[in-house]
């Protein structure tokens, strides 16, 4: 029996083959596109092999057979199988950057029959459905973010928008290298004038914190740097607000963890996302890793 199942969706662009070939990498047998009708008979042709980690991509190709897939993994779970279901987001304006940059067409931009779902379909282009005609990108890609909302809600969010590709290579070995059946807790320092994850379960704001980039010693260092953290040990503000988020996350661990949730994302921001959101994600991590397991991230320092 297959032990370990990711499945991969997302917008298209997102990255959704880069995530599967570190897949590869650490060891999952890959598939791309997997027409939904197939996943369950697929997971039992990969029991018979004794394939133990599998990954699977789906994308908005499959999506009239999309809304099969959620009774399928309740099937699959009720046969004891680990499943992580990762989603990778991307907003709008560099999926525009990125298909200009590869001149491909996406996948919902030839329209040749309404579908129920399509909003933006007019009229006219509905009236000859012999003669193929096009969405726009910006109408393909926000028609894709309906059809896949049922699965984005049930996944673990991943926003590429701002990661490279190795980057997101890395961030998918983080994630899949924590053990398939605990529930893993990500803490993600970042900068709000950068905007917030869109993928955190939670988020906290620091900014009213005491700011260390306003001493000409520390302004160029990080939370990571001893000196920052000993001033900031220093504010009684600091350490009060580091004890409540504490407090909040770990009365509700237990609700999530019975929740089946494989990852919980806790977002702490700042300004510049590089001392005091840093700072309080460091001592979290290394608060919660004791019980938990945990990993850590700051989106402004490329962690």
């Amino acid at each position: 029996m297959s032990s370990e199942l990711v499945l991969i969706t997302g917008m298209s662009g997102s990255g959704k083959s880069v995530a599967l070939h570190a897949l590869e990498d650490l060891g999952y047998y890959c598939v791309d596109n997997l027409p939904p009708e197939l996943l369950l008979s697929f997971v039992d042709l990969e029991n018979k092999l004794k394939a133990e980690k599998v990954a699977i991509a789906m994308d908005v190709r499959s999506r009239g057979a999309l809304p099969l897939v959620p009774a399928q993994l309740a099937q699959l779970r009720e046969r004891n199988i680990n499943i992580r279901l990762l989603f990778l987001e991307c907003n709008t304006n560099t999926l525009v950057h990125r298909y200009s940059e590869t001149r491909r067409r996406h996948p919902l931009s030839q329209l040749t029959a309404p579908l129920e779902s399509d909003a933006t379909t007019l009229p006219s282009e509905t009236e000859n459905l012999n003669t193929p005609s096009l969405r726009n990108l910006s109408e393909s890609i926000e028609l894709e973010r309906e059809l896949l909302a049922d699965l984005r809600e049930m996944s673990h969010i991943i926003d590429t928008s701002l990661l490279k590709r190795s980057k997101l290579q890395s961030y998918i070995h983080s994630l899949i290298g924590a053990p398939a059946a605990a529930l893993t807790l990500m803490f993600e320092s970042f900068a709000f004038k950068r905007g917030i994850p869109v993928h955190a379960d939670y988020v906290f704001d620091v900014r009213m914190l005491p700011n260390p980039h306003y001493d000409p010693n520390l302004k160029e260092l990080t939370g990571l740097d001893a000196p920052v953290a000993q001033w900031l040990d220093q504010h009684a503000d600091v350490k009060a607000m580091g004890d409540q988020i504490s407090q909040f996350v770990t009365n509700w661990l237990p609700a999530l963890d019975e929740d089946h949730r494989s990852y919980v994302t806790i977002a702490i921001g700042c300004t510049g996302g590089q001392h005091r959101s840093v700072y309080l994600v460091e001592k979290l991590a290394q608060q919660f890793s004791s019980n938990w397991v945990t990993l850590k991230r700051h989106r402004e320092l490329g962690d």
